[in-house]
């Protein structure tokens, strides 16, 4: 449960950052939860958001990956839906 609050804080400051356009600050933010808190219900959405700030930045090789890793990993995702033109 602690890991899951650590995590969810990650995530909360993570989407701070996106909101004022920090997507640097926001990637690195939700790289800790991909990397450090894997086993927390955060991950998903850790990886949806990484999708969208590499896309935003135009950095389509990253961007291809944690879409892949989410995919794979979650398939029923909302994120792995919606198809995105590399």
């Amino acid at each position: 449960m602690a890991r899951d609050q650590l995590a969810a804080k990650e995530m909360y400051i993570g989407r701070l950052n996106l909101s004022k356009k920090n997507f640097i600050g926001a990637i690195n933010r939700f790289k800790v939860v991909v990397t450090q808190y894997q086993t927390t219900r955060h991950v998903e959405e850790a990886l949806m958001r990484l999708t969208e700030c590499y896309l935003t930045l135009g950095i389509m090789p990253e961007a291809q990956t944690a879409a892949a890793v989410l995919g794979h990993n979650f398939p029923d995702s909302p994120g792995t839906r919606t198809p995105i033109a590399w």
